[in-house]
């Protein structure tokens, strides 16, 4: 802890970084990254291994704690899931006091911090899990959704990359606010047949289930 550390392949290898911690993150550097070009901007980063079954173990032991609040769960990746906690709220509680006990027994039990984020909808949650990472826990409501996303640059909204970021760029489109205000019609021009689903995500709407 607190050390600059990636895990990843090593420069014979020709490895590429597969994690950063944050203390090396400020250096610039980041995951798929060459190691040697991390090596380069931090000369004393530590180099760990991969240890995939034990990712694994831990990643198993997350679910189980995420199983025991409801049986809705979609994995992303293996340490990110949306649950959907809509029929356990009677059971449990409110979903922000479902998300705080989840939030403390992975702390309790695996020794990990999570970062949490609650929303009406799995785009609004997934942002949220993101906006105070590494230990985050962020409610968006339908009554603040706007405050709190509108300031984002539109690259935070789901089939945006980088092309599209510097074409909307270019149209003076930079925050989510902005593409929340611009005419579809104007929209149309870079975003094609994606315009009116994008425009809904930015106006905080997403009717996509938990899956």
């Amino acid at each position: 802890m607190g050390k600059p550390i990636i895990v990843g392949g090593t420069v014979e290898q020709r490895g590429v970084v597969a994690a950063a911690s944050y203390e090396v993150r400020k250096y610039g550097i980041h995951s798929a990254m060459p190691t040697s070009q991390a090596l380069k901007l931090c000369p004393n980063l530590i180099i760990l291994p991969v240890r995939m079954s034990r990712y694994i173990e831990l990643s198993e032991q997350i679910h189980k704690i995420f199983y025991d609040y409801s049986p809705d769960i979609e994995p992303i990746s293996l340490d990110e899931a949306f649950i959907d906690v809509t029929g356990s709220i009677k059971l449990f509680g409110s979903a922000e006091k479902i998300g705080r006990e989840i939030k403390n027994r992975i702390k309790q039990e695996l020794g990990l911090t999570a970062s949490v984020g609650i929303a009406p909808n799995k785009f609004l949650a997934k942002l949220a899990s993101d906006l105070e990472k590494p230990d985050g826990f962020v409610v968006i409501t339908e009554d603040n959704k706007q405050q709190i996303i509108d300031s984002l640059p539109v690259s935070r909204i789901w089939g945006i990359g980088k092309v599209t970021t510097k074409a909307l760029d270019s149209m003076g489109v930079t925050t989510i606010k902005q593409l929340r205000t611009t005419p579809i019609y104007t929209l149309k021009t870079v975003l094609g047949n994606q315009a009116e689903e994008i425009q809904k995500l930015a106006q905080g709407i997403d009717d996509r289930e938990v899956v």
